[in-house]
């Protein structure tokens, strides 16, 4: 739909690369060639399924072990802790997983110092930028996900004027059209898996961004057939149980 990853045509995916569906291992040896091929063309941000705990409830593990071996069980857990956990386009736009934080005044540059080559831990800068949403009243609140925090129009103002920026980009969480644009047009939420695990039915969506204006031009797009393997295959027996 938009064309191979080039330099003249950069890509950014967002995270949650993994444990999503059965070809995981497929979905991210095709980032990874295509980042080796040219590391200047594809960008790839840390999700909150980029982690050892996840893998093993939600299938990744599982598809490793089948697909390949223990060893790249390993390998796979050491390179995800060196996925950057956000990005900014041209000084304006802020790419992240999840979203914002628990405390106001947090700077480009705390997040440019948090030793992201780790497990993500379960408070703290690193845990909110992986697992947090937003929410449609203003002010924090607790997480609907046991982790990370939901927070308002007002703390999405307040983070982009404090970094001079324009626009927030974040995934992590399902939509029926494959994006929402919440907080009064300054957060956008991009998903793009359609027909998530092949039962939402939902569309998938991705962002373009033409300079020098960044305008975010939204493309939706819908599922296509794939191999018969059910979407949750290789995940944990106690998941399976609910499929």
């Amino acid at each position: 739909l938009n064309g191979l990853p080039s330099e003249e045509n950069p890509y950014l995916f967002n995270g949650d690369f993994v444990d999503r569906g059965s070809f995981s291992v497929e979905v991210i040896l095709t980032l990874f060639a295509l980042k080796c091929m040219c590391p200047s063309a594809i960008y790839l941000a840390r999700g909150n399924h980029e982690s050892r705990s996840m893998n093993k409830i939600y299938g990744f593990e599982g598809e490793v072990r089948s697909k390949l071996s223990e060893k790249f069980v390993e390998l796979f857990a050491e390179v995800f802790c060196c996925l950057p956990l956000a990005h900014v386009i041209n000084q304006k736009v802020f790419v992240v997983h999840g979203g914002l934080f628990s405390v106001d005044g947090v700077k480009l540059s705390d997040i440019k110092a948090v030793d992201r080559f780790c497990e993500p831990p379960e408070e703290g800068l690193m845990c909110e930028l992986l697992w947090s949403d937003p929410q449609p009243f203003p002010g924090r609140g607790p997480s609907k996900r046991g982790v990370g925090l939901s927070f308002g129009a007002d703390v999405t103002r307040k983070f982009l004027q404090d970094n001079n920026l324009d626009l927030i980009v974040r995934s992590h969480e399902v939509k029926d059209e494959g994006y929402e644009i919440e907080h009064d047009g300054k957060l956008i939420t991009i998903f793009s898996a359609p027909n998530y695990c092949d039962q939402m039915g939902n569309k998938g969506a991705y962002i373009r961004f033409e300079a020098p204006d960044l305008k975010p031009n939204i493309v939706t797009f819908s599922a296509v057939p794939h191999p018969d393997v059910k979407p949750m295959a290789y995940a944990n027996n106690f998941l399976r149980m609910f499929q």
